[in-house]
């Protein structure tokens, strides 16, 4: 369970502690329960109260924040898959050839490029061979790292 579901957990018992306790101090109100008891059961429900409110602020806060970072991460992704796409029109790659490039990238094997595309593990090796060729690098480590170094920080 992550921590923003036990964020709503934690609310959801809290407020049934809020209730169960403010149960008993209706209950015990009626059949004439000592002040000192009265203001401990009203002391507790309160506490309980504010305890499920807190947590289900944190909890909404938390989901707000989730969905904002969520948000930002697929505009990001959107933006790098966008720069990948243009490379791969600036290199002049076949929609098959892009397509290897891709799988290559997310780093499957020939094999397993083979199997998505349908293809002999065979044309998958000669179509990476054509974009290595396309992007004039030595292979996928290469090809790789030509997409990667600019989103790395400068060494120090």
């Amino acid at each position: 369970m992550t921590g923003n579901n036990q964020n709503g957990l934690a609310s959801i018992l809290f407020g049934i502690v809020a209730i169960l306790v403010g149960a008993d101090l209706v209950a015990d109100a009626g059949s004439g329960a000592d002040l000192g008891h009265l203001g401990t059961e009203a002391a507790a429900t309160v506490l309980a109260l504010v305890g499920s409110v807190w947590f289900y602020r944190y909890h909404r806060a938390a989901k707000r924040e989730a969905w904002a970072w969520r948000t930002q991460a697929e505009q990001l992704l959107a933006g790098v898959g966008n720069a990948v796409e243009g490379q791969f029109d600036a290199w002049q790659l076949s929609p098959a050839e892009a397509e290897v490039a891709l799988l290559l990238l997310k780093g499957l094997s020939f094999k397993e490029v083979a199997a998505v595309r349908e293809t002999s593990e065979r044309t998958s090796r000669e179509q990476a061979r054509a974009v290595y060729k396309k992007a004039d690098v030595a292979g996928r480590a290469e090809l790789s790292a030509w997409f990667i170094e600019d989103l790395l920080p400068p060494a120090s």
